[in-house]
């Protein structure tokens, strides 16, 4: 019995043993809410609903297709995460939501985001639509000024959001989580 008790408290005091919860890489919210349901156009002017993606975890990013920098690193790295978790990846759904309405239309938009990975969908409708569904999220966009060649760009809020599968916001993955990370993350949530 003296055995047994040493052999644990050596596991506790080298770390083999860990107890409580694991070490998450996005921002975790302390205290999950409901994430509210929107209706957006999907390809084929198909409506989606966040809702429709009960009992997967959604991964939710607001971007566009004529975003130079930021939004394609983020899109590389959601398909890193998809590829890192394997038959797991079953479980999750990426969505992206144009913060572009006046040029990203449902087809554009769906073509740009399976470029990344065939299961990822792209989702667009008017501005006030998009608005509607960033804004309870704390996801912000506006035109800015471009070049000549890309006529405007928009500034926009860079992060992804983690929702589990009853729907409430998990994390917050700042610009520049790696894919691996995420996919660490998202082992965690499924499996919760």
């Amino acid at each position: 019995m003296l055995g047994t008790i040493i052999g644990v408290v050596i596991l506790f005091a080298t770390g083999v043993w860990h107890v409580g919860a694991p070490e998450m890489h996005g921002i975790v919210m302390q205290s999950p809410q409901p994430v509210a349901n929107f209706t957006l156009m999907g390809a084929g002017e198909t409506p989606v609903s966040l809702r429709d993606f009960r009992g997967k975890v959604v991964l939710l990013y607001f971007g566009y297709t004529y975003c130079p920098d930021v939004c394609p690193a983020t899109m590389v790295e959601l398909k890193q995460a998809m590829e890192t978790l394997g038959k797991e990846a079953d479980e999750v759904q990426v969505l992206m939501v144009s913060v572009d309405p006046e040029r990203d239309t449902p087809e554009s938009l769906q073509e740009y985001v399976s470029y990344f990975h065939p299961s990822f969908i792209g989702l667009t409708g008017t501005e006030s639509e998009v608005l509607a569904a960033a804004t309870p999220l704390g996801v912000f966009f506006e035109k800015s000024e471009g070049t000549a060649a890309t006529g405007y760009l928009i500034d926009h809020t860079a992060t992804v959001l983690a929702i589990d599968k009853k729907g409430y916001l998990r994390l917050v993955y700042p610009f520049g989580t790696t894919g691996n990370d995420i996919a660490a993350d998202l082992h965690e949530i499924i499996n919760d």
